[in-house]
């Protein structure tokens, strides 16, 4: 687990090292898609490790940093130039999105929610 300070600068580029743990896991064939690997997004309290993609496969689950960080990686093997932003919702909360070269903004854990069927995707914390 990383002890990070919650500074938006200095979560982004440990993303950017998570990204490339999971580019290789994706390019050796250790985890699917995201989008088609049936792993649901859950909200966990701030302070929780960091975890690669195929940790995240093989329990099912993971927070917006790792589902984040995932997507990334599927994207820029694509020959997408997309990065983990990090967004701050509050007080001492921080939430992970991918964006992308024209400058939209593509948000793993509310796709994944939609994908869940949850009626309240649109309201992460």
């Amino acid at each position: 687990m990383w002890h990070l300070p919650a500074i938006p600068g200095v979560l982004e580029r440990a993303l950017v090292g998570l990204v490339a743990v999971d580019e290789l896991l994706i390019e050796r064939g250790v985890v699917p898609s995201l989008y088609e690997s049936g792993v649901r997004y859950r909200w966990v309290k701030p302070g929780n490790g960091w975890d690669h993609a195929g940790i995240v496969y093989a329990r099912g689950y993971g927070d917006c940093k790792d589902v984040g960080a995932w997507r990334c990686a599927e994207l820029r093997l694509q020959g997408v130039d997309a990065r983990c932003i990090v967004v701050q919702t509050g007080p001492a909360n921080y939430h992970v999105q991918v964006q992308l070269p024209s400058g939209d903004v593509e948000d793993p854990s509310v796709t994944l929610l939609k994908l869940q069927g949850d009626p309240h995707a649109l309201s992460l914390r």
